[in-house]
């Protein structure tokens, strides 16, 4: 199959391309860099024509919750728009689990915005749900750090390997167009400041962590308000074995 990658040069979206090379199929990279503009629609109706599906994990980084329904609204509604044109049978949105449940957050309210957006649209949608990341700890870090502190909410997680979401979502675009929302987790829950300190030690870091719910996740993220239904599939990959490869190898 010919199946679109949008922000296919992204975290997710380099390793979905990867899986879909080694499937067989041909990948096409919805970019800037490929020359390809979601927000202009530059390029977009030309590299959609003969593709039977479109995988889009955009993103978008802002604090201000107007702005990223506006960036998350605008790229879908162009996407949707030339799809349809473009005869594209199945639009695959990467989204978060309990998307519903955490209403501070300006990303969140982009996501809800993307989604409300693509299943009201013309193209048979599916949306895959996925937790947090194993890399969300050190990417918070790397957000709050000033010197060798850092500021960590100490939220519950059930974390996922990118790897095993860019494998769902290539088997789920690849097969039946429209099949509806469900969410995607790792096999076990975590604390996120336990997974921040373990990552950093793992990469040979030191740096002092502070727990607090002051910042881009409030009072309301606590508890088990990020933990999937009992009804969601499970990725395979452990935390433990992730980590194994963010140890510095000899020599290095």
């Amino acid at each position: 199959m010919r199946i679109a990658v949008a922000g296919g040069t992204g975290q997710v979206g380099r390793q979905t391309v990867e899986v879909l090379r080694r499937a067989g199929h041909e990948p096409v990279v919805i970019a800037r860099s490929t020359g390809v503009n979601l927000t202009t629609g530059e390029r977009l109706q030309d590299v959609l024509q003969g593709v039977d599906a479109v995988i889009d994990a955009t993103n978008f980084q802002t604090q201000d919750h107007d702005e990223a329904r506006a960036l998350f609204g605008n790229a879908t509604a162009r996407l949707l728009a030339a799809e349809r044109e473009a005869g594209v049978r199945h639009h695959v949105v990467l989204s978060i689990a309990c998307l519903d449940r955490v209403h501070g957050n300006a990303h969140y309210a982009g996501k809800r915005e993307q989604e409300r957006l693509a299943l009201a649209g013309p193209i048979p949608v599916t949306i895959v749900r996925a937790t947090q990341f194993f890399e969300l700890p050190v990417m918070y870090v790397g957000w709050t750090r000033r010197g060798d502190v850092a500021a960590v909410p100490p939220l519950l997680l059930q974390p996922v390997a990118v790897s095993d979401v860019a494998d769902v979502l290539v088997e789920v675009a690849a097969g039946k167009p429209g099949q509806g929302t469900f969410e995607l987790a790792g096999p076990e829950t975590h604390d996120l400041v336990d997974m921040a300190r373990r990552t950093l030690t793992a990469r040979g870091e030191s740096v002092r962590l502070v727990p607090t719910w002051r910042g881009m996740f409030g009072i309301e993220a606590a508890g088990e308000a990020f933990l999937p239904g009992p009804g969601a599939r499970i990725g395979p990959t452990m935390f433990e074995d992730w980590l194994a490869t963010q140890r510095p190898t000899a020599g290095a």
